[in-house]
């Protein structure tokens, strides 16, 4: 475990692997933690450097107070990336993301294609019906309802992070992701507060990313994996757009 501080925050992150080897950055989903790699670390590091980080306002990063100088729009989470990724020791890399962090990260690599091996991309919203947030999800943006949901640790962890597919989760791995909203407040308004980013911004964010990893000038190779039971993000469609 390390941590990084980039000009105003702190990110939680892990590490595995020489820094003699190539690396690969892993980036989780919404809503997550770096601990859903915690099995594929050690797995990575025969071959490569890999770290895996929590993003600003989940897991164990930190959580700044919106509108005090992090705002949770998809456009601070591409320029935060950008810092902590100028603070790590690394030259070129391969980037992991998952779901609705997915635009994200594609948008921080079309501009900086230079910096990259290769993309990898774990069930990203790709089509029309991917642009709106599922009801256990959104429901985290509702106004006074959101607000209190956000801050109960079952419903905001265990119940956001296992209703996306046919998942059981053990009571250890359990603790892990409910501990942050355990601990503090500030995680539930983080969440209350990308939610309703989210609802409001991933539907042009999809829309730009499909454009990005369409356009002739996108010369990173990208490979896209899906679930076909993810209840999130439908397999229909995909097929197309590959």
């Amino acid at each position: 475990m390390l941590c990084i501080y980039d000009f105003c925050n702190r990110w939680f992150c892990v590490e595995s692997g020489s820094i003699e080897n190539p690396s690969i950055i892993l980036t989780h989903g919404f809503p997550s933690q770096a601990y859903s790699y915690h099995k594929v670390l050690p797995i990575l590091s025969k071959d490569y450097h890999a770290i895996g980080f929590d993003w600003l306002g989940f897991g164990f990063s930190d959580k700044p107070q919106p509108r005090y100088g992090f705002d949770y729009t998809l456009a601070k989470y591409v320029s935060s990336l950008e810092s902590l990724l100028n603070e790590l020791p690394i030259n070129k890399v391969s980037l992991v993301a998952q779901e609705y962090f997915a635009p994200v990260v594609v948008k921080y690599a079309s501009s900086h294609q230079e910096k990259l091996n290769n993309l990898i991309l774990f069930n990203p919203p790709l089509t029309e019906k991917h642009a709106s947030l599922p009801l256990t999800l959104s429901v985290f943006s509702n106004f006074l309802l959101g607000e209190v949901f956000s801050q109960d640790p079952l419903r905001a962890s265990d119940k956001a992070l296992t209703s996306c597919g046919p998942y059981k989760m053990k009571e250890d791995d359990a603790m892990v992701y409910r501990r942050p909203y355990l601990t503090s407040g500030s995680s539930g308004f983080a969440l209350n507060a990308i939610s309703r980013t989210m609802k409001k911004e991933l539907k042009t964010h999809v829309e730009e990313m499909r454009t990005t990893l369409m356009d002739e000038k996108w010369k990173v190779q990208t490979t896209i994996c899906r679930g076909q039971r993810d209840r999130w993000l439908s397999y229909d469609g995909v097929e197309d757009f590959c």
